[in-house]
């Protein structure tokens, strides 16, 4: 087992090289300039050759490919994560250490709460399959991957302001400060977020519970005289239980991701809503970090997932 955690461990550096180097290469191929957004930023779009090469030389984007992932590669080994264009003096490191704890306290809390309705939902479905209940359940699946995340937030502050009077509040609260209110803040986001996931992973438990119940060794624990809830949960849940795990890990880091457009909508003040702000004006520095802060996060769910696996299957043993 040490073996594998060290090899994964040495895995973390050339998939972080390459998606660095991927979102980098991105961000400079597609159409756009940083300096002409920060010239035209005062509205009047008039500015000379020599103001657009001035601006591009502070910024370091009038130098070759190479050199500027370069520096940026060394700059971000040694927690030097640059500036941000568009924000003159801001630090981009200030910026995310602020606001990606929200982002993932958003995706944690969807997760939590997509979860808690899910695996019980995919249980009573699997056991009393082809059944109203079944049916409603897979109504409520279908519908969850079915309607985009975005479309069901707007949905879902249209109908609190229209009936409840409530609108998403404009000052964020932090958890520390007053939990209740940093909960009330984020818990209609993270419905809209964990809709699909909930869903999702709802599918897999019922699939997976359909499978184990038909194995042998249910039908023995059965025969044995134990309670259907002591077989359920005893018996059939942990072995139904790897391939929810799986995706568990997958789904977290789509919720990072996923949380752009929810957190612009409900106005949130996590990486999401400044990811988009920088897309607009190629704030490289912002996007790329929020890349990379992704990646490991994502890097790291999937070495934990596969450490669980061998946890809840002794059968599993890694070399």
């Amino acid at each position: 087992m040490s073996g594998y955690l060290i090899r994964r461990l040495i895995l973390f550096v050339p998939t972080l090289i390459l998606v660095s180097f991927l979102v980098f290469g991105i961000m400079r191929f597609l159409p756009g300039d940083p300096a002409i957004a920060i010239l035209s930023a005062g509205g009047e779009g008039s500015f000379t050759e020599a103001d657009l090469k001035a601006v591009r030389e502070q910024l370091g984007t009038d130098k070759p490919f190479f050199t500027q992932y370069g520096l940026w590669v060394v700059n971000t080994i040694t927690g030097d994560f640059g500036e941000s264009f568009f924000y003159p003096g801001a630090s981009v490191w200030d910026m995310a250490k602020t606001r990606f704890p929200i982002s993932i306290e958003l995706a944690i809390l969807a997760l939590v709460i997509s979860y808690v309705v899910a695996v019980p939902l995919g249980i009573l479905s699997a056991v009393r399959h082809d059944t109203i209940f079944d049916y409603a359940a897979k109504v409520f699946t279908i519908g969850g991957v079915a309607l985009p995340s975005f479309w069901v937030a707007i949905l879902v502050i249209f109908i609190l302001a229209r009936y409840f009077q409530w609108l998403p509040p404009l000052g964020y609260v932090q958890f520390w400060e007053d939990p209740l209110k940093n909960f009330v803040q984020m818990i209609f986001p993270a419905l809209v977020l964990g809709y699909f996931n909930c869903a999702f992973a709802t599918r897999i438990t019922r699939s997976a519970m359909l499978e184990v119940m038909r194995e042998d060794y249910i039908r023995t624990a059965r025969s044995k005289g134990l309670t259907e809830l002591v077989v359920i949960g005893r018996h059939a849940l942990k072995n139904a239980a790897l391939p929810v795990i799986t995706v568990a890990g997958f789904q977290l880091s789509r919720l990072i991701g996923g949380a752009v457009l929810v957190e612009v909508i409900f106005v949130i003040p996590g990486m999401g809503s400044l990811l988009v702000a920088s897309v607009l004006v190629r704030d490289y520095p912002i996007i790329q970090t929020f890349v990379i802060l992704v990646a490991v996060v994502v890097l790291t769910l999937n070495l934990v997932i596969d450490l669980l696996y061998a946890w809840l299957n002794p059968r599993i043993r890694y070399d």
